[in-house]
């Protein structure tokens, strides 16, 4: 007998084990442990006084009169030694009877190394932490249907230790972006999750209303516009890692819960931003992983500075292989892209596009982005899909540059428009836009008008997703594997 035999009712079992140790007056749900030693802590030490180690059962391994049994801990996994000559008869008796795999342990011994090299705790008393009451996944194969691990993170994490590590990077890359920014001055703030108008890029927003003050408020698409105003307010470097909300599609790049990085730098531009960007991505690589390299499954890419740059209008000529200079009308340039596109389902977009800087950008993601593998930034983007970016000297394009990698956009970045005059007049061809069927136009936000016309420094902006962030630098190829609870259709609907 090497596990304990699976019952048919095991959750009743459980129970009756529980209730059992009630009986006996054993406390199954204790709020103190005198742990001495945590399992990362023992790994090749060897203390000659007793120790306390406390985790989750992970296996049991009944012989007789003894037992192996591996614990777990937050740092690492250990083997423990159970015998009844050891522990004594009652003690021993109790433990066989009361204990299942999942359950959690405090057990006390001395340190010894098995025949086969195993560092193991050979115990001189145990006492039950907590008891479970639902089995844990079947350990050989752990938890491996998709929908599942996302509906049930808590055993996703428990059986699968990659998607824990995964996590811990997660934490040590923001940890990373946060040491960067501080190198460079910026200082991290708070700015509101609640919006009256919804601004900072082109997305649907969730709506609610606040019944005290019998007003409407939408959850940030982004903390852009707020950022901004700090500057108008005197505080020339900051950046906040906050949520964002945009109603939109579920796809392996996009979750409508999501964390952003953005941060606005007073008294710089879009190519103080390119390097810095950068900077942020190989610093998180190295801080974390301890190089540059990234696999993703059969491609290899660098993170190491520089990066490829280029200009929207060169990428759609070199790679998408259209010549946008030679477009004059709106017409010409639909039929143009329509012609390269082909089959595409996506054609009947270009029916809501009404200017040639649309189109070039439209162009540009349908027939360009996912070809960019290697991180690349792309910059000069125009005018009429960057409402809130300087203008370059051609005022068909602004200051704007994105960054890609693995086809996927990663972050968006601009010299900001501080120009009060030129803004309102973008404001009025968004609406425009939004009045041909553009449901995810900029919103007109007076307010921030009106805070501009304050004076508001020449700065750069930029923004990260650092949800696929994590993705490029762990290697996930689903944004839902980097985040611990993704949003999903609740069981009633499904």
């Amino acid at each position: 007998m090497t596990e304990k035999e699976p019952i048919q009712d095991e959750p009743a079992a459980r129970r009756e084990r529980l209730e059992k140790a009630i009986r006996l007056g054993i406390d199954p749900y204790p709020d103190h442990v005198d742990r001495t030693h945590t399992i990362a802590e023992l790994k090749d030490k060897q203390p000659s006084e007793p120790v306390t180690i406390v985790g989750r059962i992970m296996s049991l391994r009944p012989h007789g009169g003894s037992t192996f049994l591996h614990i777990e801990d937050g740092t690492g996994q250990f083997q423990a030694y159970a015998k009844k000559d050891h522990m004594g008869d009652e003690a021993y008796v109790q433990f066989k009877d009361l204990i299942d795999v999942g359950d959690f342990v405090e057990m006390t011994g001395t340190l010894f190394v098995t025949k086969r090299g195993e560092q193991t705790l050979d115990a001189s008393a145990w006492r039950l932490v907590t008891k479970t009451l639902l089995p844990l996944p079947e350990k050989w194969h752990g938890l491996q249907d998709t929908e599942i691990r996302f509906r049930k993170r808590h055993l996703d994490l428990l059986m699968n230790r990659d998607v824990r590590e995964r996590m811990v990077a997660r934490s040590a890359i923001i940890d990373s972006i946060r040491a960067t920014m501080k190198k460079y001055d910026f200082l991290e703030v708070e700015t509101p999750t609640l919006q009256p108008i919804y601004g900072g890029g082109f997305a649907r927003p969730f709506k609610t209303h606040h019944n005290t003050l019998d007003a409407d408020f939408y959850l940030r698409i982004s903390d852009e516009m707020y950022l901004k105003r700090l500057l108008v307010g005197g505080m020339e470097r900051v950046y906040e890692i906050t949520k964002v909300f945009r109603n939109e599609g579920i796809d392996r790049d996009h979750n409508p819960e999501f964390t952003m990085f953005e941060a606005q730098a007073a008294y710089q531009d879009y190519n103080w931003g390119m390097d810095l960007f950068e900077e942020l991505f190989e610093n998180a690589a190295r801080d974390v992983l301890g190089k540059t390299t990234i696999q993703h499954g059969d491609v290899a890419i660098d993170l190491k500075r520089p990066w490829k740059r280029m200009r929207l209008v060169d990428a759609v000529a070199t790679i998408g292989k259209l010549d946008v200079s030679s477009w004059k009308t709106i017409d010409q340039a639909k039929k143009a892209v329509s012609k390269k596109m082909e089959s595409s389902s996506k054609t009947k977009e270009l029916d809501t596009i009404t200017t040639i800087g649309e189109a070039i950008a439209f162009a540009f993601e349908e027939l360009v982005e996912e070809k960019l593998i290697d991180p690349t930034i792309i910059y000069d983007y125009p005018v009429e899909v960057s409402p809130l970016a300087k203008k370059c000297k051609d005022p068909n394009f602004t200051k704007r540059f994105e960054s890609f990698a693995l086809g996927s956009e990663i972050g968006n970045n601009y010299s900001e428009l501080n120009d009060p005059v030129d803004l309102e007049q973008r404001f009025i061809a968004e609406k425009k836009r939004a009045d041909a069927g553009f449901h995810e136009a900029h919103q007109a936000d007076m307010d921030y008008v009106e805070a501009i016309k304050h004076g508001m420094p020449p700065a750069c902006g930029f923004g990260i997703g650092v949800d696929r962030m994590i993705m490029l630098l762990t290697g996930a190829s689903h944004i839902k594997e980097v985040i611990l609870f993704p949003t999903l259709r609740p069981k009633q609907y499904v």
